[in-house]
């Protein structure tokens, strides 16, 4: 298998071979891609110490608050129904 050359990578963790590459990622981008991306973007940002102590909390908690499932009707009745 040919390995291809790297043309840059997206918050310095998501790999782009060209710039179609970088089109196709917006083209497609939904909810989750949306917010994997955000999330992304905010480690990098932490990483280069771009935020303060108080922003990290505020942003970490955000986080995990968005990475929570969501808790629908449905999964509601599977829990009792499980009990």
């Amino acid at each position: 298998m040919e390995q291809q050359d790297l043309y840059g990578k997206l918050f310095n963790t998501i790999p782009l071979y060209n710039e179609s590459h970088l089109d196709a990622i917006l083209d497609s981008l939904d909810k989750d891609n949306a917010t994997t991306l955000l999330i992304q973007a905010v480690k990098m940002a932490y990483h280069q110490n771009v935020f303060s102590l108080g922003e990290c909390e505020v942003i970490s908690k955000s986080i995990r608050v968005l990475n929570r499932p969501e808790i629908t009707e449905e999964t509601e009745e599977q829990k009792k129904d499980g009990e």
